[in-house]
């Protein structure tokens, strides 16, 4: 039997990037995509996935997977290790500044 897998929404495509039990409540990980790019992947103590760009872009680095995760008004987010900006992890939309968004990717875990 396959190991349950996350998978991302890249273009029109799922594509499986890790297993599932390699995200642990807490700690995020990086995944290289095919076309270059790098998703920082999560998941919170209910069970719920989340995958947003992991290029902060603030400093330009690809550091969101090393962030610290936490809530603010019941939203969960990613603390860029960096600069320390909050990044809400369902919408991308950075909590300290309205005008800076990161890139959101859907994803489900699948077979």
């Amino acid at each position: 039997m396959n190991a349950p897998t996350l998978q991302l929404l890249v273009g029109e495509d799922w594509l499986p990037v890790c297993e599932r039990s390699a995200l642990i409540a807490g700690r995020g990980v990086a995944a290289l995509l095919p076309d270059g790019r790098q998703a920082a992947l999560f998941v919170d103590r209910a069970g719920r996935t989340y995958a947003i760009d992991n290029r902060d872009p603030y400093s330009g680095a690809q550091v969101l997977s090393r962030g610290l995760t936490g809530t603010r008004d019941g939203r969960a987010y990613v603390a860029s290790p960096l600069l320390k900006q909050c990044f809400d992890l369902e919408t991308g939309r950075c909590l300290d500044d309205d005008s800076v968004a990161v890139t959101v990717y859907a994803s489900r875990v699948g077979h």
